[in-house]
Protein backbone atom coordinates (compact mmCIF):
# COMPACT_ATOMS: atom_id res chain seq x y z
CA UNK A 1 0.00 0.00 0.00
CA UNK A 2 3.26 2.26 0.55
CA UNK A 3 5.36 1.37 -2.06
CA UNK A 4 4.15 4.55 -3.79
CA UNK A 5 6.36 6.16 -1.27
CA UNK A 6 9.62 4.54 -2.83
CA UNK A 7 8.48 6.54 -6.21
CA UNK A 8 11.22 9.37 -7.42
CA UNK A 9 8.36 11.89 -7.35
CA UNK A 10 7.60 10.93 -3.43
CA UNK A 11 11.56 10.36 -2.51
CA UNK A 12 11.61 13.95 -3.83
CA UNK A 13 8.83 15.20 -1.88
CA UNK A 14 10.11 14.16 1.36
CA UNK A 15 13.50 15.23 0.44
CA UNK A 16 12.38 18.79 -0.24
CA UNK A 17 9.78 18.75 3.40
CA UNK A 18 12.70 17.23 5.68
CA UNK A 19 15.30 20.41 4.14
CA UNK A 20 12.32 22.72 4.28
CA UNK A 21 11.71 21.69 7.87
CA UNK A 22 15.35 21.33 9.20
CA UNK A 23 16.10 24.95 7.83
CA UNK A 24 13.03 26.89 9.34
CA UNK A 25 13.88 24.82 12.95
CA UNK A 26 17.34 26.08 12.78
CA UNK A 27 15.87 29.95 12.07
CA UNK A 28 13.82 29.43 14.30
CA UNK A 29 16.76 28.75 17.13
CA UNK A 30 18.47 31.24 15.59
CA UNK A 31 15.69 34.17 15.95
CA UNK A 32 15.19 32.52 19.86
CA UNK A 33 19.17 33.35 20.63
CA UNK A 34 18.58 36.78 19.45
CA UNK A 35 15.67 36.87 22.14
CA UNK A 36 17.62 35.82 24.24
CA UNK A 37 20.98 37.61 23.82
CA UNK A 38 18.57 40.79 23.57
CA UNK A 39 17.25 40.02 27.28
CA UNK A 40 20.82 39.35 28.68
CA UNK A 41 21.87 42.95 26.92
CA UNK A 42 18.86 44.58 28.35
CA UNK A 43 19.48 43.61 32.10
CA UNK A 44 23.58 44.53 32.06
CA UNK A 45 21.98 48.36 30.36
CA UNK A 46 19.18 48.21 33.58
CA UNK A 47 21.92 47.01 35.85
CA UNK A 48 24.37 49.86 34.35
CA UNK A 49 21.69 52.54 34.39
CA UNK A 50 20.88 51.58 38.25
CA UNK A 51 24.52 51.72 39.10
CA UNK A 52 25.62 54.27 41.52
CA UNK A 53 28.30 56.74 39.26
CA UNK A 54 31.89 55.99 39.19
CA UNK A 55 34.43 58.20 37.44
CA UNK A 56 34.72 57.73 34.00
CA UNK A 57 38.39 57.62 33.74
CA UNK A 58 38.29 54.66 36.47
CA UNK A 59 35.64 52.96 34.36
CA UNK A 60 37.52 53.36 31.23
CA UNK A 61 40.86 52.24 32.62
CA UNK A 62 41.39 49.09 31.12
CA UNK A 63 39.67 50.19 27.39
CA UNK A 64 36.15 50.09 26.44
CA UNK A 65 34.04 46.63 26.74
CA UNK A 66 30.75 46.33 25.13
CA UNK A 67 28.93 45.56 28.28
CA UNK A 68 30.09 49.43 29.59
CA UNK A 69 27.30 51.13 27.46
CA UNK A 70 24.97 52.78 29.59
CA UNK A 71 27.17 53.06 32.71
CA UNK A 72 26.67 55.67 34.77
CA UNK A 73 29.70 57.58 35.14
CA UNK A 74 31.05 60.88 36.24
CA UNK A 75 33.87 63.41 34.88
CA UNK A 76 35.04 66.20 36.17
CA UNK A 77 37.04 69.09 34.72
CA UNK A 78 36.90 71.56 32.00
CA UNK A 79 34.85 72.06 28.42
CA UNK A 80 36.71 72.76 25.83
CA UNK A 81 34.43 74.99 23.46
CA UNK A 82 37.02 75.88 20.78
CA UNK A 83 36.89 71.91 19.80
CA UNK A 84 33.64 71.44 20.05
CA UNK A 85 31.80 69.52 17.38
CA UNK A 86 28.05 68.91 15.98
CA UNK A 87 26.51 65.80 14.60
CA UNK A 88 25.16 66.38 11.55
CA UNK A 89 21.29 64.52 10.51
CA UNK A 90 21.15 63.78 13.87
CA UNK A 91 16.95 63.57 13.87
CA UNK A 92 14.65 63.52 16.97
CA UNK A 93 11.08 62.55 16.86
CA UNK A 94 11.28 62.97 13.11
CA UNK A 95 12.76 66.12 13.88
CA UNK A 96 15.89 67.45 12.21
CA UNK A 97 18.87 68.86 14.48
CA UNK A 98 22.31 68.12 15.70
CA UNK A 99 23.72 66.39 18.54
CA UNK A 100 26.36 68.91 20.49
CA UNK A 101 29.38 67.27 21.13
CA UNK A 102 32.24 69.03 23.68
CA UNK A 103 35.36 67.73 24.82
CA UNK A 104 35.95 68.02 28.69
CA UNK A 105 39.73 68.00 29.34
CA UNK A 106 39.31 66.20 33.06
CA UNK A 107 41.69 66.91 36.25
CA UNK A 108 44.15 64.62 35.48
CA UNK A 109 45.02 65.76 31.83
CA UNK A 110 42.53 63.10 30.22
CA UNK A 111 39.86 64.17 27.30
CA UNK A 112 36.60 62.61 27.35
CA UNK A 113 34.24 63.44 24.74
CA UNK A 114 30.65 64.70 25.81
CA UNK A 115 27.09 64.66 24.34
CA UNK A 116 25.49 67.94 25.91
CA UNK A 117 22.15 66.72 24.12
CA UNK A 118 20.15 67.52 21.06
CA UNK A 119 18.79 70.70 19.27
CA UNK A 120 16.70 71.19 16.41
CA UNK A 121 18.34 73.15 13.50
CA UNK A 122 18.16 73.09 9.70
CA UNK A 123 17.44 70.22 7.35
CA UNK A 124 20.16 70.23 5.72
CA UNK A 125 22.58 69.36 8.53
CA UNK A 126 24.25 72.27 9.34
CA UNK A 127 24.34 73.71 13.11
CA UNK A 128 21.97 76.59 14.28
CA UNK A 129 23.80 79.74 15.30
CA UNK A 130 22.12 79.64 18.48
CA UNK A 131 24.10 76.19 20.19
CA UNK A 132 24.22 76.79 23.72
CA UNK A 133 27.29 77.24 25.46
CA UNK A 134 29.23 74.65 27.55
CA UNK A 135 29.77 75.79 31.33
CA UNK A 136 32.27 77.67 31.79
CA UNK A 137 35.17 76.84 34.26
CA UNK A 138 35.80 73.37 36.47
CA UNK A 139 32.28 71.49 35.96
CA UNK A 140 31.05 67.63 37.15
CA UNK A 141 28.74 66.13 35.31
CA UNK A 142 27.09 63.06 34.92
CA UNK A 143 25.96 60.66 31.97
CA UNK A 144 25.75 56.98 30.42
CA UNK A 145 28.89 55.85 28.46
CA UNK A 146 27.82 55.19 24.69
CA UNK A 147 29.81 53.28 22.47
CA UNK A 148 31.55 54.79 19.28
CA UNK A 149 30.37 54.91 16.00
CA UNK A 150 31.54 52.02 13.51
CA UNK A 151 30.86 54.51 10.49
CA UNK A 152 33.55 54.46 7.78
CA UNK A 153 36.47 57.53 8.64
CA UNK A 154 34.55 60.22 6.12
CA UNK A 155 31.71 60.51 8.34
CA UNK A 156 33.40 60.39 11.40
CA UNK A 157 36.22 62.65 10.65
CA UNK A 158 35.88 66.54 11.73
CA UNK A 159 35.30 68.95 9.19
CA UNK A 160 34.05 72.44 9.36
CA UNK A 161 33.24 71.34 12.96
CA UNK A 162 30.88 68.67 11.66
CA UNK A 163 30.23 64.92 11.73
CA UNK A 164 28.15 62.35 10.52
CA UNK A 165 28.82 59.80 13.86
CA UNK A 166 31.29 59.91 16.86
CA UNK A 167 34.46 58.40 17.21
CA UNK A 168 36.91 60.05 18.94
CA UNK A 169 39.51 57.45 17.73
CA UNK A 170 39.59 59.91 14.86
CA UNK A 171 39.69 63.27 16.32
CA UNK A 172 43.04 62.75 17.95
CA UNK A 173 44.54 65.37 15.88
CA UNK A 174 41.70 67.74 16.03
CA UNK A 175 41.55 67.56 19.58
CA UNK A 176 45.43 66.88 19.94
CA UNK A 177 45.39 64.62 22.01
CA UNK A 178 43.47 61.15 22.15
CA UNK A 179 39.98 61.14 23.93
CA UNK A 180 38.91 58.05 26.41
CA UNK A 181 37.04 55.36 24.24
CA UNK A 182 33.49 56.51 23.37
CA UNK A 183 31.63 59.19 24.70
CA UNK A 184 29.36 60.07 27.60
CA UNK A 185 25.45 61.23 26.90
CA UNK A 186 25.13 63.74 29.43
CA UNK A 187 22.26 63.37 31.98
CA UNK A 188 23.32 66.09 34.38
CA UNK A 189 23.23 69.13 35.31
CA UNK A 190 20.83 69.89 32.51
CA UNK A 191 21.78 72.03 29.78
CA UNK A 192 19.42 74.63 28.80
CA UNK A 193 17.92 74.62 25.16
CA UNK A 194 19.65 70.88 24.75
CA UNK A 195 17.23 67.91 25.26
CA UNK A 196 19.28 65.39 27.11
CA UNK A 197 19.62 61.48 25.61
CA UNK A 198 16.77 59.25 25.32
CA UNK A 199 15.83 56.44 27.80
CA UNK A 200 17.74 53.34 26.69
CA UNK A 201 15.71 51.00 24.44
CA UNK A 202 15.00 48.01 26.59
CA UNK A 203 12.43 45.94 23.81
CA UNK A 204 12.92 42.87 22.45
CA UNK A 205 12.38 43.22 19.15
CA UNK A 206 10.40 40.89 17.05
CA UNK A 207 12.72 37.54 17.73
CA UNK A 208 10.37 35.75 19.65
CA UNK A 209 7.51 35.99 17.36
CA UNK A 210 9.84 35.39 14.28
CA UNK A 211 11.17 32.19 15.83
CA UNK A 212 7.64 30.96 16.54
CA UNK A 213 6.95 31.73 13.34
CA UNK A 214 9.82 29.41 11.87
CA UNK A 215 9.14 27.07 14.23
CA UNK A 216 5.15 26.61 12.73
CA UNK A 217 7.06 26.75 8.94
CA UNK A 218 8.56 23.37 10.06
CA UNK A 219 5.70 21.73 11.50
CA UNK A 220 3.69 22.79 8.99
CA UNK A 221 6.22 21.37 6.23
CA UNK A 222 6.30 17.94 7.98
CA UNK A 223 2.13 17.62 8.80
CA UNK A 224 1.69 18.89 5.40
CA UNK A 225 4.06 15.71 4.22
CA UNK A 226 1.81 13.21 6.18
CA UNK A 227 -1.65 15.21 5.06
CA UNK A 228 -0.70 14.12 1.09
CA UNK A 229 0.05 10.95 2.34
CA UNK A 230 -3.00 9.84 3.50
CA UNK A 231 -4.59 12.02 0.45
CA UNK A 232 -2.91 9.56 -1.68
CA UNK A 233 -3.94 6.70 -0.32
CA UNK A 234 -7.28 7.74 0.01
CA UNK A 235 -7.28 7.84 -3.89
CA UNK A 236 -5.35 4.76 -4.32
CA UNK A 237 -8.27 2.83 -1.97
CA UNK A 238 -11.04 3.16 -4.36
CA UNK A 239 -9.10 2.02 -7.40
CA UNK A 240 -7.57 -1.43 -5.40
CA UNK A 241 -11.13 -2.31 -4.16
CA UNK A 242 -12.61 -1.98 -7.80
CA UNK A 243 -9.84 -4.26 -9.05
CA UNK A 244 -11.24 -7.16 -6.87
CA UNK A 245 -14.40 -8.60 -8.69
CA UNK A 246 -16.92 -11.23 -7.50
CA UNK A 247 -15.51 -15.01 -8.08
Amino acid sequence: MLRFLVSPRWIGLAIFVVLMAVTCYVLGGWQYDRWEQRKADNAIVEANVAGDPAPVEDVLADGWDPDLEYRTVTATGTFDSSREITVRFAHRDGAPGVQVITPLRLTDGQVVLIDRGWIAGPRDGTAPDDVPAAGQGRVTITGWLQRASTADQAATTPRDGQVRAVNGERWTDFLGAEPLPGYVALTSPEQEGLTGPPQPDLGTGPHLFYAIQWWFFSGLAVVGYFLFVRAELRERRPKASAEVTPG
